[in-house]
Formats: C-alpha cells, structure tokens, sequence
C-alpha cells in the first residue's frame, strides 16, 4: 500500500510539473499581440497614475507579468526579426529600421528558420493583421514565413486614420481609425476560425509616431491631462507634455481595443484554450535621459549637446533601459498562476522556444536559437536562470553607430565599436536610471573589464561583424 502510495504521488508531481501542453484537451491557440513604441512606463499596472489602461492593467494581473523583458535591438526591424527568428540584427542582415524608400532590397530572407512557420507546419492556422515592417518585396511577404492569412501594412508606418491596407492581396484605403480597424479584423479572425488551432498575430501601429488623430472617446481621457514627464536639466517641459499627453490618448486606444479582443474571445469560449501574450517591439522615452523616441532617439532638450561627426547634432543613439524594456505579460489558463510576476530578465529572442513549447512542436536540429525557453518562468517552478543580457545597435539612419551592451542586474557596459569616447557604463544598482556615467571611473576599471570580456565573447559567438571592423580601423589608425 505504501510503496503504491509513493508511485501516486511521484506520478502526481510528474504531471504537475510538465508546463505545457501535455495538460490541455487539444493543442493551444496562440494570440501574440504587438504594440509599436510601447514603453513599460506607460501602464497604470506599472505605477503611472496618467495612463489610461484598465483593460491592460486587468490582463497583466491574470497571468504573469514579466517586469524586466527587454528586446536585442531598441529599433522596430531587428527586434520584430529577432522576436520570430530567435537571433541577433546582425546575423539577419537587418540592423536598423527597414527604409523602403532608400533600401528596397532589405528584408528578412525566407531562408531563416521563424516559429510561426514552424508552427504552420505543425498544423496551425496562422493569421498576421498590422504591421510587418520586415521587407516590402514580394519576396519577403508575410505569407512566406507561415502566415496564411494577412491584413495590413508592410513598411513601417502607416496614418492613424483612413489607411491604406493590404486587403486579400490589393492594397485598398480603409474608412476608420486603424486601431479599430485591425481589431475589428483581429475579431473577425477569431470567430471564422475558432474551430480551426490557430495562431493569430495582431501588430498595432500605435503608440507610433503620429499618435493623433484617435477616436474622440480615447482623447478624453487625456484632454484635460496635466501628465508628469521626467525630471531631467535643461528639458523642454511644455514640448514634453504636448508629446506625452498625445502619447496616452493612443496608448489609450489600445487598451480600449485590446479590452475589446479579449471581450470576443471570452464571448467565443476561446479563453480556456488561448495563450495570451502581450508585448511591443521596444521601449520608449519621451524625456527619460533628456530623450524622446527609442535607441534612435534624439535631444528634447532647450539647448543641444554637441555629437559626434557620425551623428546629427541632436541624435542620441541609446541603449537605455526605457529603450529597451518592454510590458509584457502573458496569460495562459491553466498553466499560468493569475497574478504572478516574474523578475528574471528576459528577451524577445526567448519567444521562439518559449511558443514551440506552448504548441509541443520540436526545436529543429538545424535552427540557431539565441533565446531560452520561457516555461519553467511562466509556471511558476524554480529554474537557474542567467540574468545577463546582451544587446546590439547598430544605427545607420540618421547616425552611424556600432553600440554594444553587455547587461546584469547591477551593472551595465555600453561600447561603440565605430565611435570612440562613446562608451558608457552604469552601476544599476545604485543607479537605475543612468545618470552618472563611470566609464573613466578606476574604482570601476575592474568590473568593465570583466563587462566587455563577456560583451566580446558573445560577438565573437555571433560572428559580430563589429569586431571586424573595429580592427580594421584600428590598423587604418583610427
């Protein structure tokens, strides 16, 4: 009786502690959802009183918030590619923003191995409606990555109202505010295909610049606002307003529509059997560090500091924290305690085995994964987890720039690999907000050493063509 006691109870923890999909009737459906520019600061979940975000706020507290996820890039194209391939800007050939205008050739190559088409092969229907921003050519559309289904915008930008869609393969101008319209069309992809085990993408354009004009319903909540920006010297204060109240009033209306998605797919009896992940594609700042926008960010400043001969006068190529951290949380019944937080860092490289698991659907031996299985975080079980972080940015509009950032919990080193006397570092725990840059601190000579050992050991295992070029022009004399 004993001994058939103990072979219960080691089957029961057995069960308890497998974090996927052995335990569901059928395999999940996934809805990943996407925001453009959305830096964690603005939930109210997070702590700012001035955003407007009740139904985000309720979604982060009924699965697992991860406070400290970041992306590998602080710019929209190679985080997008890093976040569905699992690898770095630089082995993509995608390191900045993609220009359709100036660099029509540049896109992610169908050759790369991205989970949504490994999900199709495994049998999903995959859906993608927004922003695709990975290459406008034929060649690098949507539907040659997985997706059988596509609505939307293939370059970077596009108007907050009255926009020009892909629609069934013609690009047609759609009446509406294009927040509405892609959640109305997210919608309608679930009720047509909810018996069918989907994966449905939805890639907002907002809060992207312009953030206005928004449904009058979304901008009065904001109207009135006094919104609070950064302390930070010499800060154009009522530029900073003007900027952060227009930024809520569209954050705003994703909150209002992401309210409305998970509305249906409650009303669909979708929930029980949906993973739920939300995110963006970066972080933002909008006077954080004297910066407005993301890694290529510049001075909202009354007077600007002077740069470098490869930058503008008023850029500010960044790896800032608010350029880089992101909100994000996922829900996943079942699986996933409400109201769980998770403080390990993590990344957006981390989504492909992360979702591959979610599914049951196996690494394949060729692929190259730089990320790690989020799971055993999700669940809530004890895993040994790396804190560090690795980061590049490699900026070619607007500036020229080969930045670097080696990342853990108390410390972070920032090299430019293009720019000398661009280097940075920070000692996190005692400045979180990186303020006092101590890179030519001795008392700190120690640590970066040991900082940028790491740094190159992960480029070196990148083939990081920015080690290159640094000894190119070291041997050219620059």
């Amino acid at each position: 009786m004993k001994k058939r006691a103990l072979i219960l109870c080691f089957a029961s923890l057995l069960v308890s502690s497998l974090p996927s999909v052995q335990a569901q009737s059928k395999r999940p459906n996934i809805v990943f959802i996407q925001t453009d520019d959305q830096a964690a600061w603005a939930l109210g979940v997070s702590g700012n009183r001035d955003a407007s975000t009740p139904n985000l706020d309720r979604f982060f507290r009924e699965g697992a918030y991860l406070r400290n996820a970041f992306v590998s890039t602080p710019v929209c194209s190679p985080s997008r590619a890093s976040l569905i391939t699992s690898r770095y800007g630089t082995e993509l050939g995608i390191t900045d923003w993609i220009n359709p205008n100036v660099e029509p050739e540049i896109g992610l190559s169908p050759d790369v191995i991205t989970w949504p088409k490994l999900l199709a092969d495994a049998g999903y229907f995959n859906g993608l409606i927004g922003k695709w921003h990975l290459g406008t050519q034929d060649r690098f559309h949507p539907s040659k990555f997985g997706f059988k289904y596509f609505m939307g915008f293939r370059a970077g930008g596009e108007a907050t109202k009255d926009p020009k869609l892909e629609i069934n393969g013609e690009v047609k101008q759609v009446e509406g505010f294009t927040v509405d319209i892609v959640t109305e069309d997210a919608i309608r992809f679930l009720r047509e295909h909810r018996d069918k085990t989907f994966m449905l993408m939805l890639n907002y354009r907002e809060p992207h610049t312009a953030y206005l004009p928004v449904p009058d319903e979304d901008w009065r909540k904001v109207a009135t606002l006094d919104p609070k920006v950064p302390d930070y010297p010499d800060l154009d204060v009522p530029r900073a307003k003007k900027i952060m109240r227009e930024y809520l009033a569209s954050v705003a209306a994703i909150d209002r529509n992401v309210g409305r998605l998970l509305a249906a797919i409650d009303e669909l009896k979708l929930r029980d059997n949906t993973v739920v992940i939300f995110t963006s594609d970066h972080g933002y700042n909008i006077g954080h560090h004297g910066v407005w926008h993301k890694g290529n960010g510049h001075y909202i400043l009354n007077s600007t500091p002077n740069s470098s001969s490869r930058e503008r006068q008023y850029q500010r190529p960044n790896v800032f924290d608010t350029s880089l951290r992101t909100p994000t949380a996922v829900r996943w019944p079942g699986v996933i305690k409400p109201g769980s937080e998770v403080i390990h860092t993590v990344t957006n490289l981390d989504w492909f085995p992360t979702i591959l698991n979610i599914a049951g659907v196996k690494n394949p031996a060729s692929a190259i994964i730089r990320g790690r299985d989020l799971s055993p975080l999700l669940s809530g079980r004890n895993a040994r987890w790396d804190d560090d972080l690795y980061v590049e940015w490699s900026q070619h509009h607007y500036a020229e720039t080969s930045l670097r950032m080696y990342r853990t919990p108390e410390w972070k080193l920032v090299r430019d690999f293009l720019n000398s006397g661009k280097d940075e570092l920070y000692h996190l725990k005692v400045d979180p907000d990186e303020n006092k840059n101590l890179i030519n601190d001795p008392s700190a000579r120690e640590i970066r050493r040991k900082l940028e050992a790491k740094m190159i050991e992960r480029m070196r295992a990148n083939n990081d063509p920015a080690l290159k070029a640094e000894k190119t022009a070291k041997r050219e004399g620059q």
